[in-house]
């Protein structure tokens, strides 16, 4: 932090308000949350008034400071964005109405990003670790930097400019990755329209590999992503904690299906580094004969349209959970067999694009770690 600019206690410049609404069960009220580190404010969700247990709730308003009791500790805080105004938050929440002539709303949300108020926060936190809290009287104790106004919004300003470069080039970023999974996709469509046909239970039948749980062992758990997004690591769970549960050993090279999530794409093959992880009886498990498909042709086909409309309507229910893939309707839909050259040129294709995601994730990872440089320098005067 700048030793250029005065600071002071940041209750000179917020006020905490306390105005309620009571919640009226035929009404529909919009709750937010806030995002940890940080991040920001967003909708949690939109319920009716008679699924809201405490009646007494506190109405949000544009441009006010938002506290999370409890989450504080770890970033809990920021600014009200326009768009939520009137959202309700519960007691577990403080709100504070900034004094604007003299704290501009940009600056104090950046500075809100630094690591400053969570340090100065953590001398505030009473009680066990999961609940530890802060009381309404301690935010406003922490110490903000407070430059003239005018130099509050110059710098704000700077910080907008740049912040906007780095959305822009994520964009980007993005942009590309959507092209590259329409080419793939519009590639599975091409090779699929000719080929011939057979059911997955030849092409690639399901295998089980279920595992003896030993109770002092560690069984470190793999995860899907829906819409086509790829595995993801769990943490590792002990035997005594699984229960009843049935775990699989998954194996690089499957084919797997999330049987209540593969409806919206939750669909991948297991990568060399998923290499000793584990499923439980709620994923599928399949193994493309060689000879035939690969895992790679089969997992796009069935993220294209018509291999989501297939396994939709083998996963019969209403939404979300109750939406399961049955394993004799995957086994009994027929898949595109094209030639097996041209599903390994498939995957070579694929390589080539994992290769360059690879180098576009690097650069996402670095302007993930931009900002917090940007707003160091410019907290100690240096922009």
């Amino acid at each position: 932090m700048s030793r250029r600019w005065p600071l002071a206690r940041l209750g000179k410049y917020i006020r905490q308000r306390k105005d309620f609404v009571i919640v009226e069960d035929d009404k529909s009220y919009r709750r937010v949350t806030v995002r940890l580190r940080a991040r920001g404010i967003e909708e949690r969700d939109i319920v009716r008034g008679s699924g809201i247990k405490t009646k007494k709730q506190f109405p949000t308003k544009a441009h006010d400071l938002l506290v999370a009791e409890i989450d504080a500790k770890v970033g809990g805080y920021g600014i009200v964005p326009p768009q939520l105004e009137g959202a309700i938050v519960s007691s577990h929440y403080y709100m504070y109405e900034v004094d604007k002539s003299a704290l501009d709303i940009r600056f104090l949300g950046y500075w809100l990003q630094t690591t400053s108020p969570l340090e100065q926060i953590q001398q505030f936190i009473r009680g066990a670790l999961n609940y530890a809290a802060i009381r309404p009287y301690h935010f406003p104790e922490l110490l903000v930097p407070v430059p003239s106004l005018d130099e509050q919004r110059g710098i704000a300003d700077k910080i907008d400019q740049i912040a906007t470069r780095a959305d822009e080039a994520r964009r980007l970023l993005r942009g590309i990755e959507d092209d590259q999974t329409s080419l793939l996709l519009r590639r599975v469509e091409e090779l699929s329209r000719a080929a011939p046909r057979a059911p997955m239970a030849e092409v690639a039948p399901v295998v089980r590999r279920p595992v003896d749980v030993q109770p002092s062992k560690w069984y470190p758990e793999l995860g899907i992503r829906s819409f086509g997004k790829g595995t993801f690591h769990k943490e590792a769970i002990k035997g005594s904690e699984l229960g009843s549960k049935r775990i699989y050993r998954i194996e690089p090279g499957d084919l797997l299906f999330s049987n209540v999530f593969s409806w919206e794409g939750a669909i991948a093959v297991v990568q060399p580094e998923d290499k000793g992880r584990f499923g439980s009886h709620r994923f599928i498990t399949c193994v493309p004969d060689p000879d035939r498909a690969t895992a790679e042709f089969l997992c796009y086909y069935f993220l294209s349209d018509e291999g989501l409309a297939d396994i939709r309507a083998a996963s019969p229910g209403a939404a979300g959970r109750n939406k399961t893939l049955g394993v004799k309707k995957l086994e009994e839909i027929k898949v595109p067999l094209p030639p097996v050259r041209k599903q390994r040129d498939f995957c070579e294709l694929l390589r080539r694009l994992r290769m360059a995601n690879s180098i576009h994730g690097q650069t996402a990872a670095s302007l993930d770690h931009f900002m917090p440089a940007l707003l160091d320098h410019a907290f100690r005067g240096e922009l």
